[in-house]
């Protein structure tokens, strides 16, 4: 499946995305507490986390990619909620948009493709945890039909500090 604009193509990530991907996300490993690791992947390292997003089932990787160049723009993930069995029909999303990328609707375009993939799988609930402050992503999740839960106050520890994440969740 693929969804497109006249600049963007999105489409289930491939293992050749790798490096790409990786790199992109350690930008916000680095730089910003969207993320709550510390430390730095190497695309080796990160192998795993790709290879457990297939391109059918639950558990999806949508890549964003300008359509002349196949430069990365950014992913969407739907993963596992938690590992006890009864948690098997919810799943966890996130988005993560190259820095240089934003505010031109690539995460948008990534998530409306998400959902079309997983609209035939047997889920209920999506959640959503996003580290505040973090407005643009509060906006997007709600545009896509997301609904504030509640927050964990102080939840994570980064860059000296403790961070805030509210959850959202999505009807399936």
């Amino acid at each position: 499946m693929s969804t497109e604009s006249a600049e963007v193509q999105v489409r289930p990530g491939v293992e050749g995305d790798l490096e790409a991907l990786t790199a992109l996300y350690n930008h916000y490993v680095r730089e910003t507490p969207i993320t709550f690791d510390t430390a730095v992947f190497t695309p080796e390292e990160r192998r795993p986390w790709l290879l457990s997003h297939p391109e059918d089932g639950p558990y999806r990787l949508m890549v964003a990619v300008a359509a002349e160049s196949q430069e990365i723009l950014g992913y969407a993930t739907s993963s596992p909620y938690r590992v006890k069995p009864a948690y098997g029909t919810s799943v966890e999303t996130t988005v993560y948009v190259a820095p240089h990328a934003g505010r031109r609707g690539i995460g948008t375009l990534l998530y409306k493709a998400l959902f079309e993939a997983l609209s035939g799988e047997d889920l209920h609930r999506a959640y959503a945890g996003i580290a505040q402050p973090n407005e643009a992503s509060a906006r997007l999740h709600e545009r896509f039909g997301f609904r504030y839960v509640g927050t964990y106050r102080e939840v994570g520890r980064k860059f000296g500090r403790y961070w805030d994440v509210a959850w959202f969740e999505k009807e399936l």
